[in-house]
């Protein structure tokens, strides 16, 4: 790559004049052709791009269209950077809804006075899963010092949405860990083609553009990532359900009002999406390039499906923040751990305990917004 073209990625990226790339257009082999075609437009003076948030031309912006050198136009288009910059994204959003799971869990736990027995090292030692353990370490770290946790429980054990929260966790967060070592590899990767050894003297035509490793994982944390959304949807169903003394849909005057009834029914849709789309790209193949790209691996398709996946467990777990925040004010005059005692207080600043029935949809973009905002220890 000539020095040219790299100085104008860079003047585009610093004077924040973005390409616009289209999601669909991919198969996640011979590169991510169609998108890095139009990431990389600008460089010629053409394509649209977006400049001071309004979308123009990128002609309009009076830059010298550069002539491309040899092997550059490959180097630029032949590669995996359009679905891997999707799993970088949603792999920095994802570790920060991995740890909001715990404390939004934790919270839940305690509005439904379960029992912290499940948690306990041993339990977890003797199964030797890497994830688990941490889970339930953390869960007990952000229980310390509850006067719920603590209190005696008249319940032998509670259900699975509760009591295997380090195993379900667990498993999303080993999934994680997976991922983020093969997007690691790939960031630091070559993958364009054809390849030049000038140490060898060799040029080598292979495969390094196909994204087959990119499309496995990022539908692997599809799926891990749907089912954080799914048991997490199944505590907010427990909460509003009326038991371990909590009123029906977590409202004093229930049947007259409807409590957080309509919010579980919001997030049972989109834990549904959210099944819908873990359906796997990777194992998707469609014959192109006159038989030539025999074999794709739709990795963009799996990038731009967890994209949808992130942003509906966000939601989701939001959802379960509202209810789990309502469940805490009905054990009152009882506290919960100092941890989340100060989420509790933080939270109730943006949204107050629902007294009567008001527009839910607003206190559930709010609570996102809190998600998005607030500084987890």
């Amino acid at each position: 790559m000539s020095l040219d073209v790299v100085e104008r990625l860079l003047y585009l990226l610093n004077q924040q004049i973005y390409p616009v790339v289209f999601q669909q257009g991919s198969l996640g082999a011979s590169g991510d052709l169609a998108p890095l075609a139009h990431l990389s437009l600008p460089l010629l003076n053409k394509g649209e791009v977006y400049h001071q948030g309004k979308k123009c031309y990128s002609h309009t912006l009076g830059l010298e269209a550069l002539r491309l050198k040899s092997k550059e136009g490959l180097a630029l288009l032949n590669g995996t950077q359009f679905m891997n910059s999707y799993a970088v994204w949603c792999l920095l959003k994802i570790k920060k809804l991995v740890k909001w799971a715990d404390h939004i869990a934790a919270m839940s736990f305690d509005g439904f006075d379960a029992t912290p027995e499940p948690f306990t090292a041993g339990i977890h030692r003797i199964r030797k899963q890497e994830g688990q353990q941490k889970v339930a370490q953390n869960m007990l770290r952000i229980l310390e010092g509850s006067e719920i946790t603590a209190q005696s429980k008249s319940q032998v054990q509670d259900p699975y949405s509760f009591r295997c929260i380090p195993q379900v966790h667990g498993a999303t967060l080993d999934a994680v860990q997976y991922a983020e070592r093969i997007v690691e590899q790939e960031m630091n990767a070559v993958t364009d083609n054809p390849l030049v050894f000038p140490d060898e003297d060799q040029i080598l035509s292979g495969g390094n553009f196909h994204g087959q490793p990119l499309a496995l994982v990022l539908d692997f944390l599809a799926i891990a990532l749907a089912e954080l959304g799914n048991i997490s949807e199944r505590r907010t169903y427990l909460l509003i359900s009326g038991q371990r003394g909590l009123p029906p849909f977590l409202v004093k005057s229930a049947g007259l009002d409807s409590g957080l009834m309509i919010a579980q029914y919001t997030a049972a849709s989109i834990v549904s999406q959210s099944k819908q789309w873990c359906t796997p790209a990777s194992v998707d193949s469609i014959v192109s390039s006159n038989g030539q790209e025999d074999h794709v691996s739709m990795g963009a398709n799996a990038a731009t499906k967890l994209y949808q996946v992130v942003n509906n467990t966000e939601k989701i777990l939001a959802i379960e923040l509202l209810n789990a925040a309502q469940a805490l004010s009905f054990r009152r005059p009882l506290k919960s751990s100092a941890i989340l005692e100060n989420i509790y207080q933080a939270y109730r600043k943006q949204v107050p305990v629902i007294e009567k029935d008001r527009i839910i949809h607003e206190d559930m973009q709010k609570t996102i917004s809190f998600i998005q905002q607030f500084p987890l220890s």
